[in-house]
């Protein structure tokens, strides 16, 4: 029983979680009450309220006694939470919500890139380069070339060294996740950026890394900004 239930309760917190993410759940309306609940997703009193104690923590709900729970409005929610973004993910999202999340890797994927070239080791570095011939090597079959792009910012990532950095993987690669169905058209067009980046960081050139990353990411914000 033990080790059913956090899978249950997981279950309810995704299925909450992206149906207010969708909209589905007004903002400031009383949230269906716990029996309701219950009915619904055929779980336990525990399993729900311990499902409204996630979304609480992640800031989308407030529970008030005797008023019941209610969906807070978008500024209260807990951005760089992965899960919030993963249900981001399968909704339809607005341009400026698309933006923010890539000011987010414009702000960090540039230093990291930077911090790569400075620290990598040889193993790492390769990792990048091999990755980015994928994504050059399969630029027409369009899943095969999105899991390169992932793979090829990841191993960035990784190759920084820096274990607060490495904590954010799993919201840097819901990022990824929330905008690359928006940006794959632009793929071949900022394929070369990628290899100069690649270059760049194997060669160990700190400040050329950085700016390449800077103009890859300038031209996926560009994009998007245009055509969303």
């Amino acid at each position: 029983m033990n080790q059913k239930k956090p899978n249950r309760t997981q279950t309810v917190v995704d299925a909450l979680g992206r149906r207010i993410v969708s909209g589905e759940f007004a903002i400031n309306v009383v949230f269906p009450s716990e029996p309701e609940l219950e009915r619904e997703y055929q779980v336990s009193r525990t399993v729900i309220r311990e499902a409204i104690k996630i979304l609480s923590a992640k800031g989308l709900v407030t529970v008030r006694q005797r008023h019941g729970t209610h969906v807070n409005s978008r500024e209260y929610w807990s951005w760089l939470d992965a899960d919030l973004i993963r249900w981001l993910s399968t909704s339809t999202l607005a341009k400026q919500e698309l933006l923010a999340f890539s000011e987010i890797r414009q702000i960090i994927e540039p230093e990291a890139a930077a911090l790569a070239a400075l620290r990598g080791d040889e193993s790492q570095k390769q990792r990048i380069v091999e990755a980015y011939r994928r994504m050059a090597h399969n630029q027409e079959e369009e899943s095969k070339a999105v899991a390169a792009d992932k793979a090829f910012h990841l191993a960035i990532l990784a190759a920084t060294g820096n274990p607060v950095l490495l904590s954010f993987q799993k919201v840097i690669e819901a990022i990824f996740d929330t905008l690359f169905p928006y940006t794959t058209k632009a793929f071949a067009d900022n394929i070369e950026n990628h290899h100069q980046v690649a270059e760049a960081i194997y060669r160990g050139d700190a400040a050329a890394a950085r700016q390449n990353m800077k103009e890859l990411l300038a031209e996926t914000g560009r994009y998007i900004e245009k055509n969303t």
